[in-house]
């Protein structure tokens, strides 16, 4: 069976894509990235909570408060204000992370190579998403020959993408049909207790779920 890492940040997508990882028969790893985002206590409990649903043993968080120093997100600075939500912006948002995926994926490559894993899962989304440059396949696939350049030569690793081509509603729907734990995951970008309901995430979960027809069921946390 072959070993997969999944980024599982806690979220809508990470958590379909973890559903989609589990439904293929790989052997799951789970890859947690606190990065001194504003709702990192929250995010990592929905991260624990997936972790138990699926029963996985092989589990990493790791700490990159690089990314708070660096700053320039409203997600790691708190003296940035979080925008109320404009699904309609077609410029990167302030909620941006400058290389964000890319720390990541370094993460993931390293342990994959420690633990033996060949494929790497992230929930990213080209065309239903804020517009992050570091979500579109073709990041992924210049990272992809970047991987085989800095590792080992028998070492070989695919980053896997399952929801890239699809919108939040489709992603929504996919997860409903592979009874992924929808209701332990977590998308707010500044509230810890209740979803504020008006930034970029929280307008995208919820047009997702109108668009699908179906109930969020973190909605009864309200």
């Amino acid at each position: 069976m072959n070993k997969a890492i999944i980024l599982v940040s806690g979220g809508l997508d990470s958590c379909v894509t973890a559903a989609t990882a589990h439904d293929a028969g790989f052997n799951l790893a789970f890859l947690h990235l606190d990065y001194g985002q504003r709702t990192e206590v929250r995010e990592l409990k929905a991260f624990t909570d997936i972790v138990d649903f699926y029963s996985v043993s092989e589990v990493l968080s790791v700490r990159m408060s690089h990314l708070v120093e660096i700053g320039g997100s409203c997600l790691t600075d708190t003296n940035i204000e979080v925008p109320k939500a404009n699904l309609d912006n077609s410029d990167i948002p302030i909620s941006y992370v400058p290389f964000r995926n890319a720390n990541m994926i370094s993460v993931a490559v390293s342990w994959a190579e420690v633990i033996g894993a060949s494929h790497i899962f992230i929930g990213a989304v080209e065309e239903d998403s804020s517009g992050y440059p570091d979500c579109r396949r073709d990041f992924f696939d210049a990272f992809e020959k970047l991987i085989i350049q800095g590792t080992r030569p028998e070492t070989s690793i695919k980053l896997e993408t399952p929801l890239i081509h699809l919108d939040k509603s489709q992603i929504i729907k996919k997860g409903v049909s592979l009874k992924a734990p929808l209701h332990l995951t977590w998308s707010c970008y500044q509230a810890e207790n209740i979803p504020c309901g008006d930034c970029d995430s929280c307008a995208l979960r919820a047009r997702g779920f109108e668009k699908a027809g179906i109930i969020d069921p973190i909605l009864d946390l309200a």
